[in-house]
């Protein structure tokens, strides 16, 4: 009887026991079966993304197009709701402003063929139309037509802030054409200083005559003995160069108060005509981390959000074109929303499919809200981890955290392939992805009973994707400026913008002697100073010009 007593307490036992044992088994089954899906539903997504018939998503071609078609289909099997009335496209216009390789623009020097943009430019400010003519038979201002070395007042005004050279360009142009010339051509043989550009943004009256800019080493191959450059054939037109942006946006509506913005830029490089590229290779740039990866992890993450239990906030999902163009896609979307939405946070994806021991996974906008000190350091995650407080920075959350929204920013680390066409699919760590997405799909979870993040304004960032330049003034510049120079979007704190007095929307327009027409020549500028280095700094505030004296 004992025994029996004993048999029936143990059998069930066993049984319990044997049940859990099941369950675990079945679960861990379970577990590896979705990783494995989800590893290789990121390979598949970015091998597509990333291959050659995209031929490099750049903003505004077909590739784009093509990579947009197909993170629309993925929004459809997802089952994201559209987010821009009944498509999942918001379409808009980027103005670039003047193009001349675009147009009909050509130069031949007797019969020779320059290359527009290597060997010469138009000014921006020139005359439009064509002539065939001869060139003067000696250096000298004389001839139909005008050969002008900018040299010696080139060198003359190194040192001096108020000097504008378009202006003395312009005077030249003037008495060039009361001289009876049909053209002026300009070269600099300086090696101080070359200080002349094309400024597509350039919005003044155009001149009377043509004038054209030929480098040096351009003018030294084709112009060797001007008596026998007798012949010069030109034609000079400008396109206004406009592009269509496409973001692709869907919406998971759980009918929360709230909403959760995450995103990732899909644009790339194309075959490096934007001249963002750190190489010099007129190939595809296929860019699979940056950023097919995020990309990739951005439709996981809403296939996994889709299906949660986690109801307490809307989800918006948003695949940005034009990052690479300055963010372009954010900050419109952000200034024209296709839905209306109270937004909590948002989530960015840039770079994401590097990690390893060396390629820590950084990420910033931790200081953006006291939530994310709470939650974050206390989740479990394999991932080695590395929090930047920053909410500012070189993607697309930087445009939500300048309308005061808490960010955060995932990054696995600049490497050798960075805008390079060997950024392919096959250096992509998918393992390590996985688990950054399984990671960020539990930070969503953590905070979803949370309601509305509080928000907190950070510091400059110490972090990005590349940097070229050791100093800065601090300033966050105003992407979507389509003014000549750089227009402050915000000032960062105890930096030098902040200590000389710069505010925002003040306007950057030259460091000493160098004039700037975008961020990106801005960026240029930077370069050619270090630290310690003593200048001038002039900007426009409104209609009044001021300048300030700096050190670095």
């Amino acid at each position: 009887m004992r025994r029996f007593l004993l048999l029936a307490i143990l059998v069930p036992s066993l049984l319990l026991a044997q049940s859990k044992r099941k369950k675990l088994k079945m679960a861990l089954e379970k577990e590896k079966q979705e990783r494995t899906f989800l590893t290789s539903n990121l390979k598949k997504h970015i091998k597509i993304l990333a291959s050659d018939s995209l031929e490099g998503r750049r903003t505004g071609t077909k590739g784009e197009m093509l990579a947009m078609e197909y993170l629309s289909t993925q929004y459809k099997i997802i089952g994201l709701e559209p987010a821009n009335g009944t498509k999942y496209v918001q379409e808009f216009e980027f103005d670039e402003g003047k193009s001349y390789k675009e147009a009909s623009t050509y130069l031949k020097i007797n019969d020779n063929l320059l290359d527009a943009g290597e060997d010469y430019f138009p000014l921006a400010f020139s005359k439009v139309g064509d002539a065939k003519s001869n060139a003067s038979a000696a250096l000298k201002e004389s001839g139909e037509v005008w050969i002008c070395d900018l040299k010696d007042i080139l060198e003359e005004n190194k040192t001096n802030p108020h000097f504008d050279i378009e202006e003395i360009i312009k005077k030249k142009a003037d008495k060039a054409l009361n001289d009876g010339a049909t053209a002026l051509i300009i070269f600099n043989s300086s090696t101080i200083i070359d200080n002349v550009s094309f400024n597509k943004k350039d919005k003044s009256v155009a001149l009377t005559i043509p004038v054209l800019y030929v480098n040096y080493s351009a003018f030294k191959k084709y112009f060797k003995d001007i008596v026998t450059t007798n012949k010069i054939d030109f034609n000079i037109t400008f396109k206004e160069a406009k592009r269509k942006v496409h973001n692709v946006i869907g919406f998971i509506n759980n009918n929360a108060t709230n909403t959760v913005v995450l995103g990732a830029h899909y644009d790339h490089l194309g075959y490096g005509e934007d001249k963002n590229a750190l190489d010099t290779l007129h190939s595809i740039h296929n860019g699979a981390d940056d950023n097919a990866s995020g990309s990739a992890a951005l439709l996981e993450l809403a296939r996994l959000l889709r299906h949660s239990n986690y109801k307490n906030n809307n989800y918006l999902i948003i695949h940005f074109s034009g990052e690479e163009l300055g963010l372009i896609g954010s900050k419109h979307w952000l200034e024209e929303p296709t839905i209306n939405i109270s937004k909590n946070y948002m989530i960015n994806m840039d770079m994401i499919g590097r990690y390893d021991t060396a390629h820590k996974l950084n990420i910033g906008g931790f200081g953006t809200s006291p939530v994310w000190g709470e939650v974050l350091p206390n989740l479990s995650t394999p991932l080695i981890t590395k929090f930047d407080s920053t909410g500012s920075g070189p993607s697309d959350h930087a445009s939500f955290y300048r309308k005061d929204i808490p960010v955060l920013f995932f990054f696995t680390g600049s490497h050798s392939d960075y805008h390079k066409v060997s950024d392919d699919f096959e250096k992509i760590n998918y393992d390590g992805e996985a688990d950054i997405v399984k990671y960020i799909y539990n930070i969503v979870a953590a905070v979803d009973e949370k309601g509305k993040l509080n928000f907190i304004k950070t510091t400059e960032p110490t972090m990005g994707k590349s940097s070229k330049f050791t100093v800065s003034l601090g300033v966050i510049p105003d992407y979507g400026f389509s003014g000549t120079g750089v227009k402050i979007d915000g000032v960062s704190g105890g930096k030098l913008a902040e200590r000389i007095g710069l505010q925002t929307g003040d306007v950057l327009v030259q460091l000493g002697e160098y004039k700037f027409t975008d961020v990106m020549s801005y960026m240029q500028t930077l370069g050619k100073f270090k630290k310690g280095d003593k200048t001038t700094l002039q900007i426009k505030r409104k209609d009044e010009v001021k300048e300030f004296e700096i050190v670095f």
